[in-house]
């Protein structure tokens, strides 16, 4: 079998659109005909060279789908079924696994950095060389190989182009807001950045309870998305002083509950400032991993609780469901987080107006 994928030969340079070529799928498979895949910052940093991966390389990770067809030794999947995709396979028996933390599975944590399956054979090539694939998916293509576990079932009237962002974004911002940090009905709720995870951040902390719920960001037309979505408060943090804003918001003391989705050290380090005594901070962004950030030791005292979240405590099979039901109910809003629509061959200028910060979110559609 023989499709269009985007293709990243080396770091720095556009993606090549090119046929790559299918081998026969393998115990666990599942094919998924890709009808639409979001550009995330994830995929924009290992075209920069930031996160470094073999060569070449399939990139995509935030995707939905049907299932064209399925390898030997599937159940609970049939071609047809409408699916988001997941990036996080786990091998359900490690020492992680077994502690409900599939984010941390050996497995997952050993051969990702590789990208390459669990069983370490590639199922593309193009000119007869193997293929490696983003995050176990690779979804800038027009069908994708996954584990049978990362094709998760949901309700099959979302829109595709809708429930492609489940996948990635939303699910770390929402998740963040509703399965890692503790809001109590009533508190207040801080989130630093108003990009796609940062967003849903702001709808899991309004579907929570939070009384108050502030968004910080430079970008006005973002803020004022952020509004639409929740936020019963926003700051201009190139407008004045943040931390004093945030402060008068919350009666002095700060936030309870911070969700950093900036990714820079000025918000980390603003995250902790921002939080009040006893307060929770829950880091969503990120920075190169050998970059060093610093902090005042003082803004880390007072009995305050800093978690790293990945994913937002995903648990796909129960999430993905849910979130697309929320959707289909009108209790999440995902249309206003679609940015732009575009074709696979359009796919460098999208990313060109990520960078730029341009969109939320373009998203490549693949019409029927």
């Amino acid at each position: 079998m023989r499709f269009r994928a985007a293709v990243l030969h080396r770091p720095g340079e556009p993606l090549a659109i090119e046929t790559v070529e299918l081998g026969a799928l393998r115990p666990g498979d599942a094919l998924v005909r890709i009808r639409a895949t979001s550009l995330c910052h994830t995929d924009l940093e290992v075209i920069e060279g930031q996160l470094a991966y073999p060569m070449p390389i399939v990139l995509g990770h935030e995707a939905a789908g049907t299932v064209e067809a399925l390898g030997p030794q599937v159940q609970g999947l049939a071609p047809g079924d409408a699916v988001v995709l997941s990036w996080n396979p786990h091998c359900g028996h490690c020492f992680y696994c077994e502690r409900d933390e599939p984010i941390l599975c050996e497995t997952y944590l050993r051969l990702g950095p590789k990208a390459v399956p669990f069983d370490g054979m590639a199922r593309l090539s193009v000119s007869g060389v193997p293929l490696h694939n983003l995050m176990f998916l690779g979804s800038f293509a027009e069908y994708c190989v996954v584990p049978a576990q990362s094709a998760v079932r949901v309700p099959a009237d979302i829109p595709f182009d809708r429930a492609c962002l489940i996948g990635c974004g939303v699910m770390t911002g929402f998740g963040a807001a509703t399965r890692v940090a503790r809001i109590g009905y009533g508190a207040s709720a801080l989130v630093i950045g108003c990009g796609a995870v940062g967003l849903s951040a702001v709808q899991g902390a309004r579907l929570a309870g939070a009384g108050r719920i502030i968004a910080l960001d430079r970008d006005p037309r973002k803020l004022a998305l952020a509004q639409r979505l929740g936020a019963t408060d926003v700051i201009d943090v190139s407008s004045g002083d943040a931390l004093a804003g945030i402060r008068d918001l919350t009666r002095g003391r700060g936030a309870d509950c911070v969700f950093e989705a900036a990714g820079n050290a000025a918000a980390f380090r603003l995250s902790v400032e921002a939080a009040r005594p006893g307060g929770e901070i829950v880091w969503l962004g990120k920075v190169n991993v050998d970059a060093d950030v610093t902090f005042r030791w003082g803004s880390l005292m007072g009995e305050k609780r800093i978690r790293r979240s990945s994913y937002g405590g995903a648990r796909p099979q129960r999430d993905f469901p849910l979130l697309a039901r929320a959707y289909l109910d009108g209790n999440l809003k995902l249309d206003e987080l679609v940015s732009r629509h575009i074709a696979l061959d359009e796919i460098n200028d999208g990313f060109a107006a990520l960078k730029q910060g341009e969109v939320v979110r373009a998203v490549v559609r693949f019409d029927a």
